[in-house]
């Protein structure tokens, strides 16, 4: 079946196979980072932290977990706004607040590390804005999104698919 725009007469471009079932193959490795998924969600705001998880996956190019966690905020009660602004939340301040700047801005500062390292001034307002267990947490997510986007990434993993709330 091929799959047509709105309008139902156009069609899409054909899906991209995924590489590889990474989870299949190295089974206790996905079931590892699922455990690391939910102890580092422990205490952030769901919300936040899907905001972070999608942030993330934009500067990563995660077409899967942009799906996924786009879908999951909405779930969440997130509003389709904030989530299309957050690519240029810096021209859109006035969508989030001081809290969920300084999480957007640590997400950003944390996964392009090769622009060099986590800037003070960054990590200081994150730390004015979370206390020191809250901002573990938030790190800790930070750093598991972006590992579940190198799988997502590396592997081809086909967006366009997952049903909010699937992987809980």
């Amino acid at each position: 079946m091929t799959n047509t725009d709105t309008t139902g007469t156009l069609p899409f471009a054909a899906e991209e196979p995924a590489r590889m079932e990474w989870a299949k193959h190295a089974p206790e490795v996905y079931k590892a980072i699922v455990r690391l998924d939910v102890a580092a969600r422990q205490g952030l705001d769901p919300r936040l932290a899907e905001l972070v998880k999608i942030r993330a996956s934009q500067l990563n190019h995660c077409a899967f977990c942009l799906d996924m966690h786009s879908k999951d905020a909405l779930a969440a009660g997130e509003s389709v706004e904030r989530i299309v602004q957050l690519t240029a939340w810096e021209e859109s301040r006035h969508f989030y607040t001081e809290k969920e700047i300084a999480a957007i801005e640590l997400t950003e500062a944390v996964t392009v590390l090769t622009e060099g390292f986590v800037p003070d001034e960054v990590y200081e307002r994150a730390a004015k804005h979370f206390d020191e267990a809250e901002l573990s947490q938030l790190i800790a997510a930070i750093a598991v999104i972006n590992a579940w986007n190198r799988f997502g990434v590396t592997c081809r993993m086909t967006p366009g698919h997952y049903q909010p709330g699937q992987h809980h």
